[in-house]
């Protein structure tokens, strides 16, 4: 296996800057997931370690080789894409093979490797069929095989979930997680599901723009995102934002007030009185109480089960998230009342910058 190493590494398209000097450290054996929304550059950058895209400029690493100008066969990779890719003339056991086939590997190593591969995704049982028998997801561990069969130094997915039902998808995500602790080895996988990024990363890396907005274990990115675009884009439900200003700093605390915040006092910042700030509030954060700082009519409630999602207009008419109890009982027009314990509250400055309260 090999680390990955990418330093001040860019991609433009001409004029076009798509990438934007990113610095990312992946250990060896480390599952490292991107994420971030649509034409963040996430897979463009997965491309330039594949050696499926030309780097502009910047130096990136694989092991202890720099890999910029060499191809894709000599980089120690295998890369899973979002389409299987698999060919439907062949059986599982021909397409596991092929790369060894056009290498031509004697025959005793394709087949300890074809069984090695099917052992591990628990595949035997599908060998002799063809891609138009299985389903979506045998296909797609078939891809996988595949890329298992080369032993690579480095795994590579780009978005490899995203054609598979929701089911199909959970459950997907169980077997990359086993697969990636029965094989020990270094992965790097692309995704716009920050859900898929929470449950499988040992280190994740958010993108916006071509720019890394933060990096870090999941938890980390959950409790203390750096910015306000980290803190909207981690978590399900999304974070909700309510604008505030320092209304008065007074020794070790700082009130704060807003259009549709009755007044909040917090532990206090480098900030002083007149400033304006972010307030961030995760929906699982909020309770519903006699007196809170917040009041708003329900307009829709989802029933979960486990949970219920309530949406709430303030006072100001903006809108937010609550997350409640799976047997709350409300209806829409019912008027709520909320607070949220001062040490779950996330501030952000003008700038979208963390302010450490």
């Amino acid at each position: 296996m090999a680390s990955v190493s990418l330093k001040n590494v860019r991609k433009n398209y001409g004029a076009a800057d798509i990438i934007k000097g990113v610095d990312i450290e992946i250990a060896d054996g480390e599952f490292c997931v991107f994420v971030g929304p649509s034409g963040c550059g996430k897979s463009t950058l997965l491309r330039m370690i594949a050696g499926l895209e030309d780097i502009s400029g910047g130096t990136l690493s694989i092991g202890d080789r720099v890999v910029n100008d060499l191809p894709p066969k000599d980089r120690s990779i295998a890369m899973v894409f979002q389409s299987y890719a698999i060919f439907p003339h062949m059986t599982v056991r021909e397409n596991l093979a092929f790369g060894l086939t056009i290498a031509n590997a004697p025959k005793a190593e394709k087949d300890a490797k074809v069984a090695e591969a099917a052992r591990i995704l628990q595949m035997e049982h599908l060998l002799e069929r063809r891609p138009s028998q299985l389903s979506g997801g045998q296909r797609q561990r078939v891809a996988i095989g595949r890329a298992i069969v080369r032993k690579p130094g480095v795994f590579l997915f780009d978005e490899p979930l995203s054609n598979l039902d929701a089911a199909l998808r959970v459950d997907m995500r169980m077997e990359l997680a086993k697969l990636h602790a029965d094989l020990k080895a270094t992965m790097v996988y692309v995704t716009h599901d920050q859900v898929e990024a929470m449950t499988l990363a040992d280190k994740i890396v958010v993108l916006n723009a071509g720019i890394v907005q933060q990096v870090g274990t999941p938890l980390e990115l959950y409790h203390r995102p750096a910015n306000k675009f980290v803190a909207g884009f981690i978590g399900s439900p999304k974070m909700n934002f309510l604008e505030v200003t320092v209304e008065a700093v007074d020794g070790g605390s700082m009130r704060l007030s807003g259009p549709a915040l009755q007044g909040l006092t917090l532990p206090a910042s480098d900030n002083r009185a007149g400033d304006k700030l972010t307030l961030g509030v995760r929906p699982h954060d909020l309770t519903a109480m006699n007196d809170g700082p917040l009041s708003g009519t329900v307009i829709l409630v989802e029933h979960l089960g486990n949970e219920t999602l309530v949406s709430l207009s303030l006072t100001n008419g903006q809108g937010i998230i609550v997350a409640l109890d799976g047997d709350t009982n409300c209806h829409v027009g019912q008027t709520l009342t909320l607070g949220f314990p001062p040490n779950k509250v996330h501030l952000f400055n003008e700038g979208g910058t963390r302010v450490i309260v």
